[in-house]
């Protein structure tokens, strides 16, 4: 016993007083997630962060049910899961990110083009072959297969889905007569597949398929992926550059005030990338534990700051500059105990 004493004497004190914070949910930008964690934590030996990716559905639900810190989710809070849980919760977005319409086709010169029209009627059925004359006639000089198509969609709750979905019920009034937009729909075919990750990795398996991704997860797996006609009629490749256009438009309806819960699929841009989004934290109004809570807010405002140089390297993009004094308001405005913990953050 007395030799534990003495270890633990010669202990920093930070390690002593290590808060645990745990998150869940959105795959979509679990990437740069990771990486902001294990940075954060080799610099920050007081808090130890881990974050699990299982889709924006399960965050929102383990993060409604008190059985984690935080939430992580591509598509926001409803109206009435915000009022289940008393309107304790904000919604403070950390990038923004590409959904890019990934396939598997060897041996093409070059990306294949699609419209909004022939995306959704692919993923209603109503296309089941690449060499279709609707694809063909936009893909001039390409020579696609007369393959198959194999739809792959998420099987989980997804804020990927969320964000694909909210788009084609834009672009597509069957579409959104049929199926609708939600984290979790009806899908008229396909295989499923769990995460960014199952998605990715069912359509690099699979000669032949189609698949909606995080630009991210294409990119790291190397997985070709289209470009997409947006509704100024250009064609836009996703990147970071278009991910940033179709947000300019959004802030123009945001301020100091907002809830930031705010779509940015099929923006009027003229090089806006069409089916891209925010992706946000869900942090409490108010918890209980003022030292997760100043832990929390503390990290929550390194990403926000520091942690965005990470965002191009890693395929998102960085949040614009125009939202850190808004964001750093409601961050502002967590409290712990009825008392304000932004002061112990900074």
């Amino acid at each position: 016993m007395k030799s534990l004493l003495l270890l633990l004497a010669a202990l920093p004190a930070a390690a002593l007083a290590q808060v645990q914070l745990n998150g869940a949910g959105a795959t979509f930008p679990n990437i740069i997630y990771q990486d902001w964690i294990l940075t954060y934590n080799q610099t920050h030996p007081d808090a130890k962060l881990n974050y699990q990716s299982i889709g924006s559905g399960g965050g929102i639900r383990q993060f409604s049910d008190g059985t984690v810190d935080f939430g992580a989710s591509d598509a926001p809070m409803t109206d009435s899961a915000i009022a289940a849980i008393g309107g304790n919760v904000l919604h403070i977005p950390t990038v923004l990110g590409a959904v890019v319409v990934a396939y598997n086709l060897p041996g093409l010169a070059q990306p294949v083009k699609f419209t909004p029209d022939v995306i959704a009627d692919i993923f209603l059925g109503k296309i089941t072959k690449w060499n279709d004359a609707r694809l063909t006639s936009i893909n001039a000089g390409l020579s696609l297969p007369a393959t198959d198509i194999v739809v792959v969609h998420r099987a989980d709750g997804s804020g990927t889905s969320f964000v694909f979905t909210d788009y084609l019920s834009k672009v597509s009034s069957e579409w959104q007569q049929k199926v609708g937009k939600g984290t979790s729909v009806n899908w008229p075919v396909g295989l499923g597949g769990r995460g960014n990750e199952g998605v990715s990795s069912t359509v690099n398996q699979t000669p032949g398929a189609i698949g909606y991704i995080e630009l991210g997860y294409a990119t790291a797996n190397k997985i070709p992926f289209g470009t997409v006609r947006n509704s100024s009629g250009n064609w836009i490749t996703p990147s970071l550059e278009s991910v940033t256009a179709a947000a300019a438009g959004a802030m123009k309806d945001m301020g100091p005030n907002t809830d930031f819960r705010v779509s940015i699929t099929n923006s009027t841009g003229p090089q806006a990338y069409p089916i891209a989004s925010f992706t946000w934290f869900l942090v409490h109004k108010s918890y209980a534990d003022t030292a997760k809570a100043r832990a929390l807010i503390q990290f929550i405002w390194w990403a926000e700051s520091e942690g965005q140089a990470k965002a191009p390297q890693l395929g998102y993009a960085p949040l614009p500059r125009d939202l850190h004094p808004w964001i750093q308001a409601r961050l502002k405005s967590v409290t712990a105990g009825g008392r304000a913990v932004w002061k112990a953050a900074e």
